[in-house]
C-alpha cells in the first residue's frame, strides 16, 4: 500500500503542483468511497453474467435468442449449436441462472427467450465492435 500511496502522491504533485498529506488522504477517502459504492456482491453478480457469456455456445445461444425476438424451442436451439443435448441443457441452465434467458414449459416443449438484460448486453457489445 505504501508504494501505491507514494505513486498517488507523485501523481497529485504533478496535477496540483503542490501536494500535502491532506490531499493524499482526501483522495484516498474518495477512492475508497468509489470502491464501496461498487459493492462486492454486485461485482460478483456482474462477473457471473460475464462468465455466462464467456463461452461460444452460450454466447451464440444468447445472440440467437436476442435476434429472434421471440421464444424458441430447445429443439430449435439445438439445431443452431453443435453440442450434445446435455451440453445444450447445461448451457441454457447457466444462462437462466445468470438472468440472461427465461424458460417456459409449453406442454411437451421447453421454450427459451432472451431477457432485457441479455438484449442490453448484446446491444452494448454490438456497439463496441468496430468494422476495420
Amino acid at each position: 500500500m505504501a508504494q501505491a500511496t507514494d505513486r498517488l502522491r507523485r501523481y497529485l504533485e504533478d496535477e496540483l503542483e503542490v501536494c500535502r498529506s491532506e490531499d493524499v488522504e482526501q483522495r484516498l477517502e474518495e477512492l475508497e468511497t468509489l470502491e464501496a459504492a461498487l459493492g462486492g456482491d454486485r461485482v460478483s453478480a456482474e462477473l457471473d453474467v460475464l462468465s455466462a457469456l464467456a463461452n461460444e455456445t452460450r454466447y451464440t445461444l444468447v445472440r440467437v435468442l436476442v435476434a429472434a425476438e421471440e421464444e424458441l424451442c430447445v429443439c430449435e436451439l439445438n439445431a443452431v449449436v453443435d453440442v450434445s443435448e446435455s451440453g445444450l441443457s447445461h448451457a441454457l441452465s447457466a444462462l437462466v441462472d445468470a438472468g440472461l434467458v427465461d424458460a417456459d414449459k409449453d406442454g411437451r416443449w421447453k421454450k427459451y427467450r432472451a431477457t432485457n438484460r441479455a438484449v442490453a448486453l448484446v446491444t452494448v457489445l454490438e456497439g463496441s465492435v468496430t468494422d476495420e
